[in-house]
């Protein structure tokens, strides 16, 4: 009776919609197949062929950290990889599987269009859209150029799979919206620096130079630096910059910071240059404007520092922060004391950076780097030490200066650089030394296990180290003295950087 005076009953609603969305699907299918597309035939099944296992992408992620010669770039690029790793491993795995979608029939399409090896999963939802979109949408959250450069191209690889008729339209929109989907989560796990407040604490007042003048910029040549050195001079007419080669850096830094001619003192290079620079104008009572130019920028990057316009900004505005710099006594080379922005450490570390360098400059930094830790990390014997009179063999001891948060599943950056605390980790000895190192690095700041120790202190004494020990502070190596004691120099240090856009 319910029939005959009421509503249908759902299932024949749902069967109308059903039909309505098949037809539609199976209508924009057909006019897509048969209108002429300018320019489509012999671009279009090329890039669809292209984007198959995700080749385009994965070479489109090479290009972009290879070119943009940046941090920016090369997030961009691990983020757009690692979204569409979900996205693909989610299509493949739950969305083939829950809707068998037969493909499309290719009769109104013309042969010219058709991929020479059709493929053979069912049809929803499109992988080649969810990796597309996947891969862009993760590029664009890190950087809007290279987002506004990849865009195009994946909406090109979306319509390719209508083109060339391997998908209906639903298949494509369904497809690509998992891909967003995917990025989504990929930043809600890990996420982007624009996410996280840049340290800001505490703030102080920097003599505000536009356009660079009182500014003196000691540029490390060793850092590969020509490009940026030339960026700095074009927006920085007032200010000098100093060219040096890496065994000048130390004496022209502090050459400069003590002649009193300068407002500020610039640094324009890796860590190890900044951490010269620091050193000096701690010492002279100078504020420092980084320039990040090396391999490695951590500090410049945990202040949010990424390119030389931000610098410029807070040179412009006098916008600076006060931050605290990690010291060992005795220092390197007689000197009472030794500094370090970023990190110390014993066992190892050194090890590798010393291998690191002694073989980057014949095949290249980021090989050596490899190299250097497979060899590292094959059992070489722990470094035996005493810390805080307790006695014991050690893989790593880390001591960073302020502490190191996690982002997403992995420590890499102090979200406040004056916190007066060191970050220490020790990874004690034993077998599979990169697992144990592994797993000191996720476990964050505060944590122990019969692997590893970490703990927040103001001040570790360490003892009984043998002649020759190897120890780094900010990438440079030289060899620790028998016992040495770190702490913190609290606020020590003044450095621009921009106020953060709300």
């Amino acid at each position: 009776m319910s029939d005959s005076y009421g509503a249908q009953p759902a299932e024949t609603v749902r069967d109308r919609v059903t039909a309505r969305l098949s037809a539609w699907d199976r209508e924009v299918f057909h006019r897509v197949a048969t209108r002429h597309w300018p320019g489509g035939d012999p671009v279009l099944p090329r890039l669809s062929h292209g984007a198959n296992h995700g080749l385009l992408w994965f070479g489109a992620a090479a290009g972009m950290a290879l070119l943009g010669r940046d941090a920016r770039s090369r997030r961009a690029a691990l983020r757009g990889v690692a979204s569409l790793a979900l996205a693909s491993a989610a299509i493949n795995t739950v969305g083939k599987r829950s809707v068998r979608r037969a493909r499309p029939v290719l009769d109104a399409v013309p042969v010219v269009r058709q991929l020479k090896k059709q493929p053979f999963t069912t049809s929803f939802p499109s992988g080649h859209s969810a990796s597309a979109a996947a891969f862009a949408t993760g590029v664009l959250m890190e950087s809007r150029g290279w987002g506004a450069a990849v865009a195009p191209v994946a909406a090109a690889v979306a319509l390719s799979r209508v083109y060339t008729g391997v998908h209906y339209p639903s298949d494509v929109l369904v497809g690509a919206a998992l891909g967003v989907g995917a990025a989504f989560a990929v930043r809600g796990a890990v996420p982007t620096r624009s996410q996280l407040p840049a340290p800001g604490r505490p703030h102080t007042d920097a003599p505000a130079l536009p356009g660079g003048a009182g500014l003196v910029v000691v540029a490390n040549l060793g850092s590969g630096t020509g490009d940026t050195t030339d960026l700095v001079r074009d927006a920085l007419p007032g200010a000098e910059v100093l060219d040096c080669e890496p065994d000048e850096i130390s004496r022209v830094v502090e050459k400069v910071a003590a002649s009193g001619r300068c407002r500020a003192l610039g640094v324009l290079g890796g860590d190890g240059t900044v951490n010269r620079a620091a050193a000096a104008a701690a010492r002279y009572g100078l504020p420092l404007a980084v320039f990040p130019g090396g391999t490695l920028n951590h500090f410049a990057y945990d202040l949010g520092i990424e390119t030389v316009q931000d610098t410029c900004r807070a040179l412009s505005a006098g916008d600076a922060v006060r931050v605290d710099l990690g010291r060992f006594t005795p220092g390197p080379d007689g000197a009472p004391h030794g500094y370090f922005v970023n990190t110390f450490s014993l066992g190892v570390y050194p090890e590798l950076v010393r291998l690191r360098e002694h073989w980057s400059p014949r095949i290249g930094g980021w090989p050596a780097g490899i190299l250097a830790s497979l060899k590292v990390l094959r059992g070489e014997h722990p470094l035996e030490a005493e810390v805080h009179g307790r006695r014991r063999p050690l893989w790593l001891l880390f001591a960073g200066n302020c502490v190191y948060r996690r982002m997403g599943p992995t420590p890499g950056r102090r979200h406040d650089l004056a916190d007066g605390m060191l970050d220490v980790r020790v990874v004690h000895a034993g077998r599979l030394p990169g697992l144990r190192l592994l797993a000191a690095a996720l476990a964050g700041p505060l944590s122990r296990s019969p692997v590893h120790a970490a703990e927040k202190l103001r001040r570790v004494r360490i003892s009984g180290l043998a002649p020759g020990t190897p120890l780094a502070y900010d990438g440079e190596v030289t060899d620790a003295p028998p016992e040495l004691s770190i702490d913190k120099n609290d606020e020590a240090l003044t450095v621009y950087r921009p106020t953060p856009a709300p």
